[in-house]
């Protein structure tokens, strides 16, 4: 079985490598929060007929946790706005786990490595 993370019998990566590891893992990240982003954007210019500026702009406050900007006007805005959001909280928790997974991958492989 492939892992992600180097194993336990390996030797703790380069710095190098590590923040090359850690670049990989922070797009990955970005690229999700982009693709959420579209998502929002898609949802809010379809079900509430927002112009894309303001639909770029509710997808962005909801996305980044300050909450929505507008008022929905339709049942179907407002169902996809309370989803989106709770997509959103859930995909915070996500992206900050994500961003965090090399580092105390490094800090506990450095514990544990054989040297």
């Amino acid at each position: 079985m492939k892992t992600i993370l180097e194993p336990l019998h390996k030797p703790v990566l380069s710095r190098r490598a590590f923040l090359g590891r850690l670049a990989i893992w922070g797009g990955v990240t970005v690229v999700l929060m982009l693709a959420s982003l579209l998502v929002g954007m898609v949802g809010y210019h379809g079900f509430e007929g927002m112009p894309w500026i303001d639909a770029f702009f509710n997808a962005a406050m909801i996305l980044g946790g300050m909450g929505p900007a507008g008022v929905m006007t339709t049942d179907a805005g407002k169902l996809f706005a309370g989803l989106y959001a709770l997509y959103c909280g859930i995909l915070f928790l996500f992206c900050g786990g994500m961003l965090l997974v090399p580092i105390f991958h490094r800090i506990l492989h450095r514990f544990h490595a054989d040297r």
